[in-house]
């Protein structure tokens, strides 16, 4: 009963692995009854939904019908609002190589999923004068990658648009933040189809020599884990970031070296 959400209504996209698996995790440990959205499931975030206060909802959130289904299932309440989904192909070709509907897919999931499902969400929270919205975005929306170039034009959008809206929401009792990571293990990262190996295709190393340049570039020498981004969630979420909003919070183990 004392947990730091018991009785809250949480809704996160993205949300059956990596940082969105850990926070669906971290949400319901604090006692949030949460709805987690994704296109598929996973084992583990099966073994969440069993123990009971976490929902699955299969959703495509490239469409607005998707947004609205997903915070539909929240029945009438959202306290918190988590908008994780999102890739990041690496484009070894360089910028002609991206063509237009390839800038459409991206911006459609790293920019324009959050859009929707925080318009369908924000309804709720203005009527109950109160929530939090936290949105992932990346060190690549301060700190542009020409190998992810569209990912981080789309990552730029999203945290000049949740600006923007925190200061119109702010006055409601709606905080709205966003969570910059840098490197992540993640299957973004580590997938057999991720970052590290679609680089190492094209520069004749492995995968592990990538992750290792990677680490080394990071003053404390690695990757964050899923779940430190998760507690960095659950804080802007929570009360104790009461007066809180329009921040950009950066967890990347000093991998940006100003701002």
């Amino acid at each position: 009963m004392n947990s730091p959400l018991h009785g809250r209504t949480a809704v996160v996209t993205g949300a059956s692995k990596g940082i969105g698996l850990a926070v669906v995790e971290a949400l319901a440990q604090a006692g949030a009854a949460v709805i987690a959205g994704s296109r598929t499931s996973t084992p583990e975030l099966d073994a969440l939904v069993k123990e009971g206060s976490v929902t699955w909802v299969p959703v495509d959130l490239r469409d607005a019908e998707g947004a609205e289904r997903l915070v539909h299932e929240a029945a009438g309440r959202v306290d918190v609002l988590v908008n994780n989904v999102g890739a990041a192909p690496a484009r070894t070709g360089g910028f002609l190589s991206v063509s237009d509907a390839d800038w459409q897919q991206g911006l459609d999931l790293n920019l324009l999923s959050a859009v929707r499902v925080t318009r369908a969400a924000l309804p709720l929270m203005l009527e109950a004068g109160r929530g939090s919205i936290v949105t992932v975005a990346s060190v690549n929306a301060t700190l542009p990658d020409p190998m992810v170039i569209d990912y981080s034009a789309g990552k730029a959008a999203l945290v000049a648009f949740s600006k923007a809206l925190s200061k119109e929401v702010g006055p409601k009792g709606i905080r709205v933040n966003t969570v910059s990571p840098g490197p992540v293990r993640t299957d973004l990262w580590l997938a057999q189809d991720g970052v590290a190996a679609t680089v190492s295709a094209a520069a004749g190393i492995t995968p592990d020599d990538v992750v290792a340049q990677v680490a080394g570039s990071v003053p404390t020498g690695r990757f964050s884990t899923p779940a430190e981004v998760a507690e960095l969630v659950l804080f802007l979420a929570g009360d104790q970031a009461r007066n809180i909003t329009g921040s950009d919070m950066i967890i990347d183990g000093g991998f940006v070296p100003t701002r």
